[in-house]
């Protein structure tokens, strides 16, 4: 299903709005910005990025619908659409996606002007997706019974018996099968099956995505979780300062502390090309970046965004050094958690 825009004028200050008009419109005659029509494909949930679409609908003129689900669905509908996909824009919740579609020659590339707004990183090596903002995976603990020194460099450390009881996990999670699929990469399968097997044999907490790992690591339910960064900071900001939970980035590098991104490509069907780069490009635009890094507590991907006080940037994060195009096989990670036994 298709969600046609309603413009959301109270998401963003006047000031903002403002400034996403002067943005969207730089570089162009007035009917190029206020003409045009465009569909995008969003792996992302609609809750984390509708406000921001709206913005760039409301700034340029530009007629958006959008189609949401998860990104490896969406992947799967437009191998399947092929040729005769509508998509213009696809919006990846994960290179993973993206990757999968790509390998199909269903992606056009993207300018030098655009890619270079990225870190080399986090964006596509042969310049067909771009990063728009990331996630770091990391440990949250209960700020009452854990002190962070007490927390492993790296995740073996988490095999150890004395953590036995103490975790919590979301198997199902995408985000999390997305680490799993690095700890593949740089591991191999059979370490990989081998830390699986170390964290069952601790039984850990089961939990369907990153939000109860969050409250139940405060309520005291579990001492740490793996999950993403950011879920930890929308409980600060409803809850205050006293929530009794924080995170920890992993000091030993490895698979456990690596940064996700969420990723833009267009469609080489696409014959709504120009749009299709305006949207990307405002995406990279100061405005958009900040949304990201204030709203949803993402890390932007562009120079000069100021973040929550509490994340630490990514310059001092010892991240996993991996080629975020090597995520794509989700689907044999979905089988080793499966021999495991980690997903039924």
């Amino acid at each position: 299903m298709f969600r046609s825009l309603k413009v959301l004028t109270l998401v963003l200050p006047i000031s903002v709005m403002v400034a996403c008009q002067a943005h969207v419109g730089q570089d162009t005659d007035k009917s190029s910005a206020v003409s045009g029509s465009l569909v995008v494909y969003s792996g992302r949930q609609e809750k984390l990025v509708q406000p921001i679409i709206d913005q760039f609908a409301a700034a340029s003129g530009i007629d958006v619908q959008v189609k949401y689900g998860k990104t490896a669905e969406i992947a799967a509908t437009l191998l399947e659409e092929g040729d005769n996909t509508p998509a213009d824009i696809f919006w990846a919740q994960d290179p993973g996606g993206l990757g999968a579609v790509s390998q199909a020659d269903m992606l056009a590339d993207l300018p030098d002007a655009l890619l270079n707004k990225v870190s080399s990183p986090f964006r596509s090596p042969d310049g067909m997706w771009v990063g728009i903002s990331g996630r770091a995976r990391t440990i949250v603990y209960n700020t009452d019974t854990i002190n962070p020194d007490q927390i492993p460099q790296d995740m073996w450390g988490f095999t150890a018996p004395d953590w036995k009881g103490r975790i919590g996990w979301a198997p199902t999670n995408a985000s999390f099968q997305v680490m799993i699929t690095a700890m593949r990469n740089v591991w191999g399968d059979r370490r990989t099956s081998e830390w699986l097997e170390g964290i069952m044999d601790n039984d850990p907490s089961v939990y369907p995505k990153n939000t109860p790992i969050v409250a139940a690591a405060a309520s005291g339910e579990i001492d740490v979780g793996f999950v993403n960064h950011y879920y930890l900071y929308r409980f600060i900001a409803a809850e205050g300062e006293t929530f009794a939970a924080r995170n920890h980035f992993l000091t030993g590098g490895g698979p456990g502390s690596l940064v996700m991104v969420s990723g833009v490509s267009r469609l080489a069907i696409s014959k709504n090309q120009e749009e299709a780069l305006k949207f990307i490009e405002f995406l990279l635009s100061p405005v958009a970046q900040q949304y990201f890094a204030s709203t949803t507590y993402e890390y932007p991907m562009v120079d000069g965004v100021k973040v929550h006080s509490e994340l630490a940037p990514l310059s001092e994060l010892n991240t996993v050094e991996i080629d975020l195009a090597d995520l794509a096989d989700l689907q044999g990670t979905i089988d080793l958690l499966m021999e495991v036994g980690a997903l039924e």
